[in-house]
């Protein structure tokens, strides 16, 4: 195969979840070679990386590597505090939630950029909704163009080779509803997704990622299948 034909990379961060799983289809759609990339972060449970590995392995991902990073040993998150429990949802919150974990996103990203200058890609997805906010700071455009910025300021590809880095998050702007329609026709298995913060052998059905899952399913029409039991 002559070099020009080869599939563009890109990296995709796949947290289990249904955006992350639908932003792999996407880029999978758009013919990257996708290489996904799952952190273990002191999260209290592993559900949603079970899910990831389900996803990953079902999309046919080129590879997957899940990273080690116990960016939850200080605490300040009811996702990784096992003295914070993790609070029912607050439906059309606009306040902070519990759940925020401090920097995540940020830490993820430049994770990801390593990740990607690495195997020579120069596209990140990821899944998140400036829409469905539910108060985190790390969802939003303005962060975004902020940690590309400092991604193509940071890496020798961008800065010596002239081959910036791009961050794709095709939901910003879309409805979780509109997410879930787009990826049911991409062919996402949502059996294979978790998205309840509490883990467990089925969701709660009552925290804030439950929650907007069930209403965001109800608003497309479309029966959750859910996780089944393992």
């Amino acid at each position: 195969m002559d070099i020009s034909e080869k599939k563009r990379k890109a990296v995709v961060l796949l947290s289990g979840g249904l955006d992350s799983a639908t932003a792999l289809y996407v880029a999978k759609n758009e013919g990257f070679e996708v290489h996904a990339l799952s952190f273990e972060y002191g999260q209290k449970h592993d559900r949603e990386l079970q899910a990831a590995r389900q996803t990953a392995k079902k999309a046919g991902v080129k590879s997957h590597r899940i990273v080690s990073m116990d960016i939850g040993q200080w605490g300040g998150s009811s996702l990784t505090d096992r003295n914070m429990e993790i609070e029912n949802g607050i439906p059309g919150r606009e306040d902070i939630p519990l759940t925020y974990v401090p920097a995540r996103n940020m830490v993820f990203l430049s994770v990801a950029a390593s990740f990607a200058e690495a195997i020579e890609a120069y596209d990140i997805f990821i899944g998140v909704s400036e829409v469905d906010y539910s108060g985190y700071v790390d969802c939003r455009q303005k962060f975004l163009d902020a940690m590309e910025n400092a991604i193509n300021n940071g890496t020798v590809c961008a800065v010596e080779q002239g081959k910036k880095i791009t961050i794709h998050a095709p939901f910003i702007n879309m409805k979780k509803s509109e997410e879930i329609t787009l990826g049911m026709k991409l062919g996402v298995d949502y059996s294979d997704t978790w998205s309840c913060y509490r883990g467990g052998e089925k969701p709660c059905g009552e925290c804030d990622s439950c929650l907007l899952r069930a209403e965001a399913f109800i608003e497309a029409g479309v029966k959750d299948p859910g996780l089944p039991p393992r």
